[in-house]
């Protein structure tokens, strides 16, 4: 008898016993275990073709992997970093990679501003010059630079020839490193002020009208009311346009190799993803362009992660 007791006491399950399986099946019913198939597949890929490259690429940068033969990884040091920084080659693209995206950025968002004022404010064709400013966005950067390309052209250029009907001297604005860059930040300007326009002219548009008829009664101007009431509730618009063109100021290498990648050596208009592709691809120096790589990176997480940090801190992530 008392072993019969026994044995349904060993299988009776303990209060600990059905928590824990409570437990299980909450989980493995849950949402996130059921979906898994359908995304556990592409997570994993994603995971290896991307951050797994990017691990990758960062154990590259610490040897001296030149290409030939599979890399070694018995000493890791910080020579190439060390090169890289003492280089001038590596300086002049890092200057220009700074010019470039601080430029670019500031007179995007100014210009982009100043025609969402004008389309807020009422003007003519207000549709047309939406539509004209916003489609250069729909090219691709290949499309733009032949574009760009064309029109720089210092034989028979729209440039050159409007230059020459003014009795100009045509300027080789791709072949001067005193103005290849100016040239380069331009025709950027051109293609992404648009996108600076919608999302300030949706700023703007979201602003009640109260407050227009508010300022007009206090007998502020137009200029006024923009500049000490308007533009000043804008700083979520300029801080998402901001960090969206400062990442396509960092994806800019398509741009500058279809539009000046004819030139070699570089005309003052290298930046660090070109530097990086001709080290690597080039003269075969993978280590050192894997090193510039990992240095454009944390360039690239420079910008986005206080972006992140701020919309964390709203509570919009």
């Amino acid at each position: 008898m008392s072993t019969q007791h026994a044995n349904e006491d060993a299988e009776t399950p303990t209060e600990e016993t059905v928590g824990w399986r409570t437990k299980l099946r909450y989980i493995l019913n849950s949402d996130f275990v059921r979906s898994a198939p359908y995304w556990g597949i592409p997570f994993l890929l994603m995971g290896i073709a991307v951050y797994g490259g990017i691990g990758y690429n960062l154990a590259i940068s610490f040897t001296d992997y030149a290409g030939l033969s599979r890399p070694t990884f018995g000493s890791f040091d910080f020579e190439m970093y060390r090169r890289a920084l003492g280089n001038e080659a590596f300086r002049r693209a890092a200057i220009n990679n700074f010019v470039l995206l601080v430029s670019f950025t500031g007179v995007s968002l100014g210009l982009g501003l100043f025609l969402a004022v004008l389309l807020d404010h009422g003007i003519r064709f207000k549709e047309k010059v939406q539509t004209v400013y916003l489609l250069p966005m729909a090219l691709s950067f290949v499309v733009t630079a032949q574009l760009w390309l064309w029109m720089y052209n210092q034989e028979n250029g729209v440039l050159t020839v409007i230059m020459e009907a003014f009795g100009l001297e045509p300027i080789n604005w791709l072949g001067n490193p005193d103005v290849a860059l100016a040239a380069v930040i331009f025709a950027l300007v051109w293609q992404f002020s648009g996108y600076a326009m919608v999302v300030y002219l949706a700023g703007l548009q979201s602003i009640p009208a109260d407050q227009f008829e508010a300022a007009k009664v206090d007998g502020a101007g137009t200029l006024r009311t923009y500049a000490r009431i308007i533009i000043p509730q804008l700083k979520e618009s300029s801080v998402s346009a901001a960090v969206v063109l400062m990442v396509f100021a960092l994806k800019a290498f398509t741009f500058l190799y279809a539009l000046v990648g004819q030139y070699r050596p570089p005309n003052g208009t290298d930046i660090l993803a070109t530097l990086m592709v001709r080290q690597a691809f080039k003269f075969g120096k993978w280590a050192y362009g894997a090193a510039i790589a990992t240095m454009l990176l944390l360039l690239a997480l420079g910008v986005i992660a206080p972006y992140l940090y701020y919309q964390h801190r709203k509570g919009s992530l």
